[in-house]
């Protein structure tokens, strides 16, 4: 079995926000996957899917983004899975709208969730791949922008990536790490 955990902020005026994009990942994974639910569970939503290679586990935290390590620590607990079985999607301001980066493990780079999730966790060695929805614009502040939804120009970008990150996860999930950084990276 293995976890993948996208972040984001619960609720309708939330859903097209830059914050999201880890949302809307699993969203493709799910719908793409056939995954069984949504259920409630450790203060997440969370799918079920069965593949060639095992289970998955899919969820999206329904605590607030700077929160989102209490869901993680939870499904973890309930599914015994450890952390090189987590994959972690968000969203990374200091990366280019649409580019992708995928780490075994690493420093919260300032991002909230993650920070979250090393607090829960006490630890940084877990997978996670992150979404370009930046670079952040002069004089604009990072709450304000994450939080902000893409314009009219950017849609069609973030949707090619956002199937590119759960095609990602999908090769995270069957092949391991070190494939998916080889094939996505």
């Amino acid at each position: 079995m293995k976890v993948i955990v996208g972040l984001g902020n619960p609720g309708a005026q939330y859903a097209e926000t830059r914050h999201n994009v880890g949302f809307r990942t699993i969203d493709a994974l799910a719908g793409r996957l056939r995954a069984s639910g949504p259920r409630e569970q450790s203060r997440g939503l969370v799918y079920r899917a069965a593949t060639a290679n095992g289970k998955l586990v899919l969820a999206k935290p329904l605590t607030y983004v700077n929160l989102s390590g209490e869901c993680v620590a939870g499904i973890l607990d309930e599914t015994g899975c450890s952390r090189d079985e987590l994959l972690v999607i968000c969203d990374d301001l200091a990366l280019p709208l649409g580019a992708m980066r995928v780490r075994p493990k690493g420093g919260a780079g300032g991002h909230k969730g993650l920070l979250s999730i090393e607090g829960a966790l006490g630890a940084q060695d877990y997978p996670r791949l992150r979404l370009g929805i930046g670079p952040l614009p002069e004089g604009v502040i990072a709450k304000d922008f994450v939080l902000d939804a893409f314009r009219n120009g950017e849609r069609e970008e973030i949707e090619r990536s956002i199937a590119l990150a759960a095609d990602a996860a999908e090769a995270w999930a069957r092949e391991g790490i070190d494939e998916c950084m080889n094939r996505f990276n």
